[in-house]
């Protein structure tokens, strides 16, 4: 029932298009870019529900407090702490080197402003974890 509102409401009301050309294997990190709104959080998860996967994304830390946390994390969110050094591309590796499915969606720029160069956690996390890199982008 979501999934159908959710395609009707993306592809027949607001008009979006997708083109996929490869299938989505069980592990994968999703590289999305540009990012340049917060809607963009808005039309993925609508994206997500309306082709019926189940993808975790990185968000600021900042926005994990009450009440938006908990829903953020049920949503698959995993907050980063941008001004400490956490090891998380290491720890990321590893939580998808111990499961069956993995999947990750990253926007690169690690900002919604414009930047010059991407941010690489996405490439060692694949490389670590030997998993392919999706490239998707949003216009």
């Amino acid at each position: 029932m979501i999934r159908t509102i959710c395609k009707w409401m993306l592809y027949k009301k607001l008009g979006w298009k997708k083109t996929v050309t490869v299938e989505h294997p069980d592990k994968f990190i999703l590289c999305l870019a540009p990012h340049t709104s917060n809607w963009d959080f808005f039309f993925g998860q609508l994206y997500e529900r309306a082709e019926g996967l189940k993808i975790n994304f990185l968000m600021k830390k900042e926005w994990f407090f009450w009440p938006l946390g908990p829903i953020f994390k049920h949503m698959g969110g995993i907050p980063v702490w941008r001004s400490k050094h956490t090891s998380m591309t290491d720890n990321l590796a590893n939580t998808a080197l111990d499961r069956e499915e993995f999947r990750l969606c990253i926007t690169p720029e690690g900002t919604r402003k414009r930047v010059e160069d991407w941010k690489k956690g996405f490439y060692f996390i694949a490389l670590k974890a030997n998993l392919p890199i999706l490239l998707y982008g949003v216009d």
